[in-house]
């Protein structure tokens, strides 16, 4: 009696790999949008934050971009050489500092949104709207799946 020889495992042939590649693409043209506003991927939760809500704290900017305090701070470090963030001190607390977007941020962040977009809308070209919302649909679901505490 001989072994069955397992078939080859094809990794294109599931949805995962392309669910990956597809984000691997997008972030790439992503970040090469945003370099020359000199803006990066991983400063938009924080820009999108300061920009709807005004100042905070570092503790809820972490909280809201869901990463570690650490990870914040390195990020709040690289924001602010960058020149696209200004702390003040709390007023009510001498060791916290409030945390804004600079003047300059605040002028790149419109340009910022038209590049995303134009990404974005490159990614669904001939999408009809019907496939559009089934496709968000489904993404929604795929998170839900994995991470049932999410939305």
């Amino acid at each position: 009696m001989s072994a069955r020889k397992a078939p080859p495992w094809d990794p294109e042939a599931v949805p995962t790999f392309w669910i990956n590649h597809a984000s691997r693409l997008l972030m790439r043209h992503f970040e090469q949008r945003l370099r020359p506003l000199e803006f990066g991927m991983a400063y938009l939760p924080v820009v999108i934050a300061l920009e709807e809500q005004g100042p905070l704290l570092q503790k809820q900017l972490a909280e809201y971009a869901h990463v570690e305090q650490p990870t914040m701070a390195a990020l709040l470090t690289r924001m602010e050489r960058d020149g696209l963030i200004e702390r003040q001190p709390h007023p009510d607390d001498k060791r916290a500092s409030q945390i804004s977007l600079s003047a300059k941020a605040r002028k790149r962040v419109p340009e910022a949104k038209v590049q995303l977009e134009e990404v974005a809308e490159q990614a669904m070209a001939g999408f009809s709207e019907r496939e559009r919302a089934t496709f968000l649909s489904l993404l929604h679901r795929v998170v839900a799946n994995l991470d049932p505490d999410a939305g």
